[in-house]
């Protein structure tokens, strides 16, 4: 026996042995599960279900970088015409790295199993895992591992291959599955993820809606969940899950998806199609809801900014003369998402008041209103603003980005970031403009963020502290 030969038949049986959920593991290459099933096994009968599934779809209306979706997983023939709207979004837009990321329906396991080698197979084709962006995702304290077998069975990452074969050109993935996530994976993969996203990585969250419902309530229960996704409306879209008013069987892997999208620089959610299995089966008794969704990066203009100055100025003065609250009608989207915003007020360029909310618990629009009222009547640094005072008021809003763990205080630019600082039950912020106007330095900065919290003025070398941007508005 040549030699030669032998010593590669015991290195591909040791390989097998090691690694017995990798078919051939000298490729990696993931053989399809559920083609010929979920979706035809024919090479040509895919290519044409899905582009008929595109033309079908059309070009969507929106404006702005699609930086996630949402797409359904279901057969073919239940939802594939309608993932086929949110794959028109993206079609020939240049996207080089697709980050999937679904439930695990077939394997139960501990965290998260991110596959980072070789290539995922469909009848159309190979596509490549990005093995080094998929390699930074694992991490053994948050239980974020390379499980193979947990994708051994599983659709909801492979029904996504043919649609992005078919409108994406020299693009590789990094697929991910969720198991049982601990607080640790949720918050690795959320930091890691963040740091991916770019205008060439597209994240996209694959789940279906509402399962087994009536056909009314089913609706019902979804439009309700779609409302809160387009408001990127984190916290409240997870307290509707626990309490089962609305359903995901995607839940963890779109609330991840949401908060990566929103630091992402994301501000806006759109509605690409909805269905559910009742409009295309005719059986309305108990149905599933599909839907393809676009958390899109769309900053706000000139003129939506003053609009926003507007409507704080009418919030304050409605409330100083008469007591009432302000109620504004609002049409723009953009408004409806949930921001952080604090508002700032001075009188000849002294303050007056600043309050607001560090994390975006409320619509933009809700936020500017509440605590312009709040600055002008809640700050207990000053009394209530009179009303002989309204003429001599500036109005200031900061719209914050996310916060994020401060890993070096070389990484501070004054001017750019804001501080937060945290120390037992001890809080504080410093808004972005704060260390300008006063002149301070990057080390007077740190001290005057543990005052403000009540601490002493060193107490920032054992603290929690985050950083932040704000977009100024005035």
């Amino acid at each position: 026996m040549d030699i030669k030969y032998f010593l590669s038949c015991i290195g591909m049986l040791l390989c097998i042995l090691i690694h017995p959920y990798d078919a051939l593991c000298t490729d990696h290459i993931k053989e399809p599960s559920v083609a010929g099933s979920f979706y035809p096994s024919d090479r040509e009968n895919l290519k044409k279900t899905v582009e008929a599934f595109l033309r079908k779809a059309g070009t969507p209306r929106y404006e702005g970088t699609v930086k996630g979706l949402i797409v359904p997983h279901a057969g073919y023939r239940y939802s594939g015409q309608v993932a086929a709207y949110a794959y028109r979004a993206i079609q020939d837009s240049g996207y080089k790295n697709i980050i999937l990321i679904g439930i695990s329906h077939r394997s139960n396991f501990k965290g998260a199993s991110v596959y980072t080698k070789g290539s995922f197979r469909t009848p159309l084709g190979d596509i490549k895992i990005n093995e080094t962006l998929a390699a930074q995702l694992l991490n053994v304290d948050a239980d974020v591992k390379f499980l193979p077998q947990a994708f051994s069975q599983e659709h909801s990452l492979e029904v996504q291959l043919p649609f992005l074969q078919t409108v994406l050109n020299d693009f590789s993935i990094i697929p991910i599955l969720i198991g049982s996530p601990t607080d640790q994976t949720y918050q690795h993969l959320i930091t890691s993820l963040a740091d991916m996203v770019d205008n060439t990585t597209l994240l996209i969250a694959s789940t279906d809606l509402s399962h087994y419902h009536p056909y009314n309530k089913a609706k019902d229960m979804d439009s309700r969940l779609i409302a809160l996704l387009k408001r990127i409306a984190v916290n409240e879209s997870v307290n509707l899950l626990k309490k089962n008013e609305v359903e995901m069987c995607g839940s963890v892997p779109v609330v991840i998806t949401m908060e990566v999208v929103r630091r992402a620089g994301a501000n806006q959610g759109v509605l690409f199609q909805y269905a559910n299995s009742g409009d295309i089966t005719g059986e309305k008794d108990k149905v599933v809801g599909y839907a393809s969704m676009g958390f899109l990066e769309n900053p706000l203009t000139a003129y939506e900014k003053q609009e926003l100055v507007s409507l704080a100025h009418r919030a304050v003065h409605t409330y100083i003369t008469s007591g009432q609250k302000f109620s504004p009608q609002i049409t723009n989207p953009k408004f409806e998402t949930d921001g952080a915003v604090f508002v700032t007020i001075r009188k000849d360029g002294h303050l007056r008041g600043c309050i607001g909310h560090m994390q975006p618990v409320m619509p933009l629009y809700q936020s500017v209103v509440e605590n312009a009222v709040s600055a002008s009547s809640g700050d207990p640094r000053f009394p209530p603003i009179r009303e002989s005072e309204l003429p001599s008021l500036d109005i200031e809003i900061s719209i914050l980005s996310p916060l994020r763990p401060l890993k070096n205080i070389s990484d501070i630019e004054i001017g750019r970031h804001g501080l937060v600082i945290q120390k037992g039950m001890n809080r504080g912020i410093l808004l972005p403009q704060v260390a300008s106007e006063h002149g301070w330095d990057r080390d007077e900065f740190l001290e005057r963020i543990c005052q403000k919290a009540g601490l002493p003025l060193n107490s920032w070398k054992s603290a929690y502290l985050f950083t932040f941007t704000a977009d100024i508005v005035k």
